[in-house]
């Protein structure tokens, strides 16, 4: 019971987190309104807050190994409210320094599924991983939603009044977050081990060092075969939902020309049957399905999906036709990922495989950023390309991961 209690909190955690994301990005075009390249200012500001999880997840993850996942938590909510707190002059500067605090505290991810893998059973890890992915898109919808019925009740039409609002929303949110962190009971099994500083400073020096993050993932997939597979799918899947990202930039500048309210609306939509049909299918189907085959597929069917994004043109009804079938498909895919990669940890270095996990994700997301940012200038559609490429990419690398028997068999 008490198990399920922290479970609940922490699914709590990650709701409110996610909401005060979700809520402040469809007004982030206001703090580049007017810019040259207003889409370039926005690419940059995504790449500053993924960037610093290169470092920020491993550093997070090792410190949650040593001092347990609780107060990660606690720093992480603290760091997040004193962030939104930077957005209240809606000006450029403080939108880019926003970008880099809000991302050291995004780092928490990495304790968050460890939390989640240190209190769930075996058979039910599958299911409490793909909870967690509901959650977020939960999140993704209520933020949104929040905003633009805020925005709506109050018939705030200037933009950077909208921005005003929904900021000082994200700020009241975050307080709660921090409360519920306090609350949150210790899920890690064993006792706290102090690091000595000099290990932080190794840990931040080899997650910005790709070799070294490389071999320290080599050494992982020698002791447990399969995880380096996993980890480059997940590598390929963070490049591939660059477009999480990008979808502002692209409804706000591109044909649509859709205002704060209308992004907010389409999230909404978005995240609410993405919720439903994640619930549905980590607490019905995926424990009892060949998971890698089910990625393969997935992605798969991904490919055309990404692709059409491209060719949608003024036409909402598509935009929404689509969405409807990316739920269906790439959406279900990070959760199988990261229950195949949970098996592959042990209380004592979960933290630091799923830390390394995350900083190859921001690598990953560093790279996609850059280029969807410099194919935009050329054409708003372009990215779209690149983000099915990528997906495709995790089609194959987990067709190829099915090959070999023996390495198949310890995976599942």
């Amino acid at each position: 019971m008490v198990q399920d209690r922290r479970l609940l909190l922490i699914y709590a955690i990650i709701f409110f987190d996610v909401v005060v994301g979700s809520a402040v990005a469809p007004v982030l075009p206001a703090f580049v309104k007017g810019r040259f390249h207003p889409e370039l200012w926005l690419a940059l500001g995504t790449g500053l807050f993924l960037g610093v999880q290169l470092f920020s997840g491993p550093l997070l993850g090792k410190l949650s190994d040593g001092y347990g996942r609780r107060s990660i938590f606690i720093v992480s909510a603290v760091g997040t409210l004193l962030a939104n707190c930077l957005l209240l002059p809606v000006r450029l500067g403080f939108y880019l320094v926003n970008r880099v605090s809000d991302g050291l505290t995004n780092g928490m991810y990495a304790t968050v599924r460890s939390a989640i893998t240190d209190i769930s059973p075996p058979e039910k890890l599958f299911k409490n991983l793909g909870i967690e992915g509901s959650i977020l898109s939960l999140g993704f919808v209520v933020g949104p939603g929040v905003a633009g019925l805020l925005l709506t009740v109050l018939d705030v039409t200037d933009a950077e009044n909208q921005a005003r609002v929904v900021i000082l929303m994200a700020i009241i949110l975050s307080t709660v977050n921090v409360v519920l962190s306090l609350l949150l009971r210790e899920t890690k099994q064993t006792p706290p081990v102090p690091i000595d500083l000099s290990e932080l400073k190794t840990e931040v020096g080899q997650a910005v060092d790709i070799t070294t993050l490389w071999q320290r993932l080599a050494r992982k997939d020698t002791a447990s075969p399969g995880l380096k597979q996993l980890v480059l799918m997940q590598v390929a899947l963070t490049m591939s939902t660059g477009y999480y990202f990008y979808f502002v930039t692209f409804v706000s500048f591109g044909s649509m020309q859709m205002d704060a309210r209308q992004i907010s609306y389409f999230f909404m939509y978005f995240g609410f049957l993405s919720v439903v049909i994640n619930y549905v299918f980590y607490t019905y189907f995926a424990d009892r399905i060949n998971q890698r085959r089910a990625i393969v597929w997935l992605a798969a069917l991904s490919v055309p999906v990404l692709a059409g994004y491209s060719f949608i043109g003024t036409s909402v009804v598509s935009l929404y036709v689509l969405v409807t079938i990316d739920c269906l498909t790439i959406s279900l895919i990070q959760g199988l990922i990261e229950g195949l990669m949970a098996g592959h940890t042990t209380d004592a270095d979960r933290g630091e495989i799923f830390g390394i996990n995350q900083a190859m994700q921001g690598l990953a997301s560093i790279t996609t950023t850059v280029l969807f940012g410099g194919l935009s200038l050329l054409d708003l559609r372009l990215p779209f390309i690149w983000f099915a490429l990528c997906v495709g990419a995790v089609a194959w690398l987990a067709w190829r991961g099915m090959k070999p028997k023996k390495q198949n068999a310890l995976l599942r």
